[in-house]
């Protein structure tokens, strides 16, 4: 099944930029998902007025699941950066545009770092969607990070310590975690394919930012897949290393 790509986001005719490719090998490949959380992704969620559009028109919430159940499948691990904003967040002495309107929103609080009360169902909880692939005792969930990269929290030492040098990446927000976790980690010498329906972008009279995301992914990553390109890549390789047939 080929993925429908809307006239807006489809790949230039003639690209000017040559094509990235990635061969996966999954003794050291993982995927990352940024942000699979109620505030992003769920129509309760607290920017949903900003995302909800872009998500519903890329499926990102289906497709995200759709990566974790493959990812479970061929043995890769799955690692989780997730965003959380505690009361000492909410004291910063300065903030940028995108961290004012998340504090705004009261997106990702929790009341405590220290605690779980009130976290099952708040818009910090994961997608109910998710909650037992995430929560099956294998998923690496990692500290929050609290802008957009992972410079702050322990997303690039958990990869380490599990030998991965490839990343699947995906989740919210393609213009602004996705993206910055994109760079940190092409920085660091990994080849990062990112999966351009399992993520999605505000909309706003800014501009378009899934459209601005999906410009840099272009320079930037080694890859740029489908859900079902990614599917079919980790279902291919896991036979292959099987010893089974090829397809």
């Amino acid at each position: 099944m080929a993925t429908r790509i809307p006239a807006a986001y489809a790949d230039p005719a003639s690209p000017a930029l040559p094509k990235g490719e990635m061969v996966l090998d999954l003794a050291r490949t993982a995927l990352v998902i940024t942000d699979p959380q109620i505030d992003f992704l769920s129509p309760q969620g607290a920017a949903w007025g900003a995302f909800g559009e872009s998500i519903t028109e890329h499926g990102t919430v289906g497709n995200i699941g759709r990566l974790l159940v493959a990812a479970k499948a061929a043995g890769i691990p799955v690692v989780i950066s997730p965003h959380y904003y505690y009361p000492h967040d909410h004291d910063w002495d300065h903030a940028a545009p995108g961290e004012v309107l998340m504090h705004r929103l009261r997106m990702f609080d929790r009341r405590d770092p220290l605690s779980l009360e009130g976290f099952a169902g708040s818009g910090a909880d994961w997608m109910p969607e998710y909650h037992e692939l995430i929560q099956d005792g294998r998923t690496i969930v990692c500290s929050p990070h609290k802008i957009a990269g992972p410079q702050t929290n322990d997303v690039l030492f958990q990869l380490r310590k599990k030998q991965v040098d490839q990343v699947i990446l995906a989740g919210m927000a393609a213009n602004f975690c996705v993206e910055s976790h994109l760079r940190d980690f092409v920085e660091h010498g990994f080849e990062v394919a990112v999966v351009r329906d399992a993520t999605a972008a505000s909309k706003l009279p800014e501009g378009d930012g899934y459209l601005a995301a999906l410009i840099n992914f272009r320079w930037l990553a080694n890859a740029l897949w489908s859900t079902d390109e990614t599917d079919e890549r980790l279902d291919v390789v896991e036979a292959v290393n099987a010893g089974g047939p090829q397809g």
